[in-house]
């Protein structure tokens, strides 16, 4: 019972900090619940619940999710994902993961300090066109590459999301909107491996009120940001993300 409630607080905070920003609750979410419940239950757990928080988002704000930007995210990263699943079976992956973290690191501070530094001047959040967009379709390509490697390409859809979706609302809903995809794609493998067993269904179930005092939290927040704060809020969780990867 104790493993469950602090469970549910780290659920609480994360979910939370996900409806505000749209990313983020499983990445920091997991290595808190997985060590109170067991890798494989608490992987399991909180992909369900991840699920559940991305749906919510995604019929609650359809209207403002960005179809076009989402089927660009996706193409992308299915680019990608092979290479990511080859790389997994031949390379040291923990390298290749401190790698990763350290560059989202690196991408959070630099943006950090533009939004702090410069806070007088405009931001320019609108996605380069032409040659000039590349970098960002590869950031794109290289989150297919990890998902593949770590089933955690997320941040660096994040980095692209955060130029292509300037408006707070459309980059929430999108990118959920894309991790609902891809729960859904893991969760269906699990009830087809049969690795939903009653238990993890019962903790799953036990934990769903925490989601829903998150998500009633993270959606007042989420309204009285204004875009510039909001930005700030994206990449302290983004920095928060790579920190965990690093070290966790």
């Amino acid at each position: 019972m104790i493993s469950i409630l602090v469970s549910g607080v780290v659920v609480f905070f994360t979910h939370a900090l996900e409806a505000v920003t749209g990313f983020g609750c499983s990445v920091l979410a997991m290595p808190f619940v997985t060590a109170l419940l067991g890798m494989r239950q608490g992987v399991i757990v909180i992909t369900i619940l991840a699920w559940i928080l991305a749906l919510y988002i995604v019929i609650t704000k359809r209207k403002m999710i960005d179809f076009k930007q989402y089927a660009v995210i996706c193409g992308c990263m299915l680019i990608g994902l092979p290479a990511g699943m080859y790389l997994f079976r031949v390379f040291d992956v923990l390298i290749l993961k401190r790698i990763l973290a350290v560059f989202i690191i690196v991408v959070s501070v630099w943006q950090l300090c533009v939004r702090l530094v410069r806070r007088d001047k405009p931001l320019s959040r609108d996605l380069p066109r032409g040659a000039a967009a590349i970098p960002y379709y590869a950031i794109l390509v290289c989150g297919g590459i990890v998902h593949g490697m770590f089933s955690s390409g997320g941040p660096l859809a994040v980095i692209y999301a955060s130029r292509a979706l300037p408006d707070k609302g459309k980059f929430r809903a999108t990118l959920c909107l894309l991790w609902a995809t891809l729960n859904t794609v893991i969760i269906v493998t699990y009830l087809i491996e049969g690795a939903v067993t009653p238990s993890i269904a019962g903790t799953t179930g036990a934990l769903v009120p925490f989601v829903i005092a998150g998500i009633v939290v993270g959606e007042k927040v989420h309204d009285k940001l204004d875009e510039r704060i909001f930005s700030v809020v994206v990449f302290a969780m983004l920095l928060a993300t790579g920190c965990f990867m690093l070290f966790l």
